[in-house]
């Protein structure tokens, strides 16, 4: 296979050419994110943390959790949560029943930089308010077929979207449906990151 990267197979490709241009935003998130992260004295694995912290419930903030989400070892975690919390913007709420596991919670001050932090995508979010309702759904769907691959080969390891969740169905038309709401899913309903996913078979 030639590379995506090749420009004389990018002038040949449309394929390469959205690969290269995914690679290209990809990019952007990581000098917002650094942008972003340089302010606070932060890395950016440790502002993204503080930020999952803030969206995400009770059982999702353990370390077991977070290297998953993350693609990273547990070791790896643990590091960045010990950081965070000599930082004084984390702190550890230990299990009663069983004191080597814990929850991690925000403290007041590691809440406040994740709100003003959360935001470092709004530049991307510019081009994207101005398509067409049409585009945006075409490009969703798009994006929600290419990051369910990824799962499927286990590049993206957890996923909390409609299509990788037991309560998701299909028609023969290819329509949506999700049973847990018992309602038919426009496409602009569609989740990427669902508080009630449970993963399918």
């Amino acid at each position: 296979m030639k590379s995506d990267f090749d420009l004389n197979q990018q002038i040949q490709s449309t394929e390469s050419k959205i690969v290269a241009s995914l690679e290209r935003i990809a990019q952007a998130f990581r000098v917002l994110l650094w942008q972003e992260s340089k302010e606070f004295a932060l890395s950016p694995i440790q502002v993204q943390l503080l930020i999952f912290l803030l969206f995400h419930s009770d059982e999702k903030r353990k370390v077991s959790y977070l290297a998953n989400e993350f693609n990273m070892t547990k070791a790896t975690i643990s590091d960045t949560v010990k950081t965070l919390e000599n930082k004084g913007l984390i702190s550890k709420v230990h299990d009663l029943q069983d004191t080597r596991s814990y929850t991690i919670d925000l403290t007041t001050k590691g809440k406040e930089i994740a709100e003003k932090t959360a935001g470092f995508t709004k530049e991307i979010r510019v081009p994207i308010d101005q398509l067409h309702p049409d585009d945006k759904e075409n490009l969703l769907l798009s994006l929600l077929n290419i990051i369910r691959h990824l799962n499927l080969s286990q590049i993206i390891t957890v996923q909390r979207m409609c299509m990788s969740c037991r309560h998701y169905r299909t028609d023969e038309n290819g329509a949506h449906f999700c049973q847990l709401l018992n309602q038919k899913l426009e496409v602009s309903d569609l989740r990427v990151d669902c508080p009630e996913h449970e993963l399918k078979d």
